[in-house]
């Protein structure tokens, strides 16, 4: 009789593991299709990532309820140039959907080309769910209408190494003066440089990664000095201040170490060479406490502690905070990292539409989130383990550079700023008094 159970049992638990896993997402019913199933077409997306694994995926998932339709991605190398100068040619129609980004829409030849081709996806007939998206990442313009939709969130941090922490006795820091500290009890252990980052060229330097939060914040909440940065008056510079020495503070107490994160051929130092895979590949030596980066390049963790001997050798549990620049905490910046339009000249619009409707439901971009290891773009669904520090930030320490109207040539400036001070090439004094002209 037990022997019996036992396998009445196990017949049915197979019974309910094969009904759960044969379950499609068609048979759940969560997505309800607009067109012809039966439809046969082509989508193409294209952008500037090297691959994008994470939206095969949902290509795949699409293609339960739109089997015929075909779907590929595809780089442009150097992407804007490239973008703008397709879509003007008659096989630009078989682009329908591209990356694009906030700063296209301040203007000039080859954005303003890009940008008249962009859909409204804010237009109620396309049902698109621009309404589940976190409102301070979705950029308006002053007729309400919606060009970009972003798809993933970035934020700015460091990356920590848990078991060095635990492994020294030291506390993983929550204030600036506890990082300070932190730093200082490292190097007396032998740490040559507790945090690291790249530091060979300007664009996303580990100097602006510290600065630019700080900067925010102190924008935020005074319109008169925000619009003053944007218009890039030299008299917005002093609200730099706090993060530039916050930059120069780490230089000064060797927190950071310029020549371990920029190498030294004479000395045998080998530098971070790229502000990607270089910076993963580090930080997985397991010799570096933090790690500065941006989210972006923590999306690239999980592929390249594949190609790290020493992580795969010595594994260790490893992190992703706010940088704690204030003695209350550090902040929250949530910043579209990529966002999809709609060419609304493109072949197909009706179907590319459907593609959208599709993938920004909530639970599709939570999905593609999750594959790509960034943040998901949607209001009320947790962020995922990796990015769970960043959800406990208070409202205070949160801002939204798209809802504030922060524009990139004021985020230029910071990022110049920054990188000049952190090389020792201007004062915090001198950066501050150019500000609006550093080039």
């Amino acid at each position: 009789m037990k022997k019996l159970v036992r396998v009445s049992l196990a017949f049915l638990s197979t019974l309910m593991v094969i009904s759960c896993k044969g379950k499609t997402k068609k048979e759940t019913g969560e997505f309800k299709p607009s067109l012809d199933v039966g439809t046969r077409c082509a989508i193409k997306v294209v952008g500037d990532y090297d691959n994008f694994e994470a939206l095969e995926a949902e290509f795949d998932r699409f293609n339960e309820y739109y089997p015929n339709v075909t779907l590929s991605y595809r780089r442009f190398n150097p992407y804007a140039s490239n973008l703008a100068t397709k879509l003007e040619q008659e096989d630009g129609k078989n682009i329908n959907i591209f990356f694009s980004y906030a700063s296209y829409m301040a203007g000039g030849e080859t954005y303003n080309s890009i940008v008249s081709h962009m859909e409204d996806l804010a237009d109620p007939k396309l049902n698109i769910g621009i309404d589940s998206l976190r409102s301070g990442l979705v950029n308006k313009d002053k007729d309400g209408k919606v060009f970009l939709a972003p798809v993933f969130s970035r934020t700015y941090g460091t990356l920590v190494n848990n078991d060095l922490f635990e492994k020294e006795g030291i506390a993983v820091p929550s204030t600036w003066d506890e990082l300070l500290n932190a730093c200082a009890l490292f190097k007396e252990k032998g740490y040559l440089s507790p945090m690291m980052g790249y530091s060979l060229g300007d664009s996303s330097c580990w100097m602006n990664t510290v600065a630019y939060p700080a900067f925010v914040a102190a924008l935020a909440g005074n319109p008169e000095a925000l619009e003053k940065a944007n218009n890039l008056d030299p008299s917005a510079g002093s609200y730099m201040s706090e993060g530039l020495n916050k930059v120069k503070q780490l230089v000064d107490t060797g927190a950071v170490n310029l020549v371990q994160c920029d190498g030294n051929e004479e000395q045998g130092i080998k530098g971070i060479t790229d502000n990607y895979k270089q910076v993963l590949l580090r930080f997985f030596k397991g010799d570096v406490p933090m790690m500065i980066c941006t989210a972006d390049t923590v999306s690239g963790g999980r592929k390249r502690e594949k190609e790290s001997a020493e992580f795969k050798e010595n594994p260790f549990g490893y992190s992703f905070l706010p940088i704690p620049l204030t003695n209350e905490g550090g902040y929250f910046i949530d910043s579209p990292s990529v966002e999809f339009s709609v060419n609304k000249d493109c072949n197909n619009l009706d179907m590319t539409n459907e593609f959208m409707r599709f993938l920004f439901q909530k639970e599709e971009l939570k999905n593609l989130a999750s594959l790509k290891g960034l943040i998901n773009s949607t209001k009320d669904e947790p962020f995922g383990a990796m990015y769970a520090s960043f959800a406990e930030v208070p409202t205070e320490r949160t801002f939204s550079p798209e809802s504030l109207g922060i524009k990139d040539p004021l985020a230029k400036q910071i990022r110049l700023a920054s990188y000049k001070v952190g090389k020792g090439e201007l004062t915090v004094e001198q950066a501050i008094a150019h500000y609006g002209s550093l080039s």
